[in-house]
């Protein structure tokens, strides 16, 4: 099997940009996997502020994905507003999960980090949420910073993988 040669998703207004072409300058790039009505992800907004204040500078790129065919344009709109990310992070559109496919993205909240188009990290944020209803007061690990840590000190990721708590991509696809 050939390796992708480019996987296109699109910005909110048709734009298709390549997911796996890295920007310029940039060591990397995080999909941050989310929904305008997954109310864990939701809660993640304030945390994935934080990470990518302190890992944009560093040289690397953030990006929501909005993988789901009911959430409509507006939605998402007034959902990047509403959480604080308008002109922090590009939302981008998955309609056809192509994305979601190719770095087996499952739940919304999950991050996938990529290096020159190569999955080096795809799972939870942190271990915040134990199972759907059962929260931490606070995470005892970061597994998306520890991940951006190690990239930015020329590191293998520890743990490529981490399972996710929140709500199922496949319910998105209706």
């Amino acid at each position: 099997m050939l390796p992708l040669l480019a996987l296109l998703i699109h910005t909110l207004d048709g734009t298709a940009v390549d997911a796996l072409k890295q920007p310029p300058n940039t060591k990397a790039v995080v999909y941050i996997f989310t929904s305008t009505d997954c109310p864990i992800s939701n809660r993640y907004a304030p945390e994935l502020q934080r990470i990518e204040r302190l890992f944009a500078p560093q040289g690397i790129a953030f990006r929501l994905i909005y993988p789901s065919r009911a959430d409509s344009d507006v939605a998402i709109r007034e959902h990047v507003k509403a959480f604080g990310y308008e002109g922090r992070v590009q939302p981008l559109r998955d309609r056809r999960f192509e994305l979601v496919k190719h770095v087996g993205a499952t739940i919304t909240p999950e991050a996938a980090v990529l290096v020159n188009g190569a999955v080096v990290y795809r799972g939870r944020i942190d271990d915040r949420y134990v199972s759907l209803g059962v929260e931490r007061p606070s995470p005892s690990t970061h597994d998306l910073a520890d991940a951006l840590t190690a990239i930015l000190a020329g590191r293998p990721v520890a743990h490529a993988t981490q399972p996710a708590v929140g709500c199922f991509i496949a319910d998105l696809a209706r």
